[in-house]
C-alpha cells in the first residue's frame, strides 16, 4: 500500500523558515511528478510548488506558485523516495494545510495516478 507521510510543519513567526519533508512508503515502480499544495481555511487547495522527475539537467524542472516564488524551494531525492519544501520569509498568508502529492506507478504495466499525504499545519504567526 502506497503512503505518503508529511512532517516539518509547526508555528512559526513571520520571517522565519520551515523545511517540510513527504516520504513515500510502499511497493512503487516509479514516481513522477511530486509536489506540494495548500488549502487555507475557507479557501480552495492551490498548488505552491511542484517538480518533475528529471529535466533541466536532471534534477528536475520545477514550477512555482507566483506566491512563492523566490522564498520557497521544492527539492527531491530519488534514492530516498521524498520531496522537500523549504519555506523561507513566511508570511501569514502562508498559513494553511501542506499537502504532499505525487504520480506514482505501481507497476511498470500500470498508468501512473495520483497519491496525497495527510498534510501537515503551517501556521505563521504575525
Amino acid at each position: 500500500q502506497v503512503q505518503l507521510v508529511e512532517s516539518g510543519g509547526g508555528l512559526v513567526q513571520a520571517g522565519g523558515s520551515l523545511r517540510l519533508s513527504c516520504a513515500v512508503s510502499g511497493s512503487i515502480f516509479s514516481i513522477q511528478d511530486m509536489g506540494w499544495y495548500r488549502q487555507a481555511p475557507g479557501k480552495q487547495r492551490e498548488l505552491v510548488a511542484d517538480i518533475t522527475n528529471g529535466g533541466i539537467y536532471n534534477g528536475g524542472r520545477t514550477r512555482y506558485a507566483d506566491s512563492v516564488k523566490g522564498r520557497f524551494t521544492i527539492s527531491r531525492d530519488n534514492a530516498k523516495k521524498m520531496v522537500y519544501l523549504q519555506m523561507n520569509s513566511l508570511k501569514p498568508e502562508d498559513t494553511a494545510v501542506y499537502y504532499c502529492n505525487a504520480e506514482i506507478r505501481v507497476a511498470a504495466t500500470m498508468r501512473g495516478s495520483d497519491y496525497w499525504g495527510q498534510g501537515t499545519q503551517v501556521t505563521v504567526s504575525s
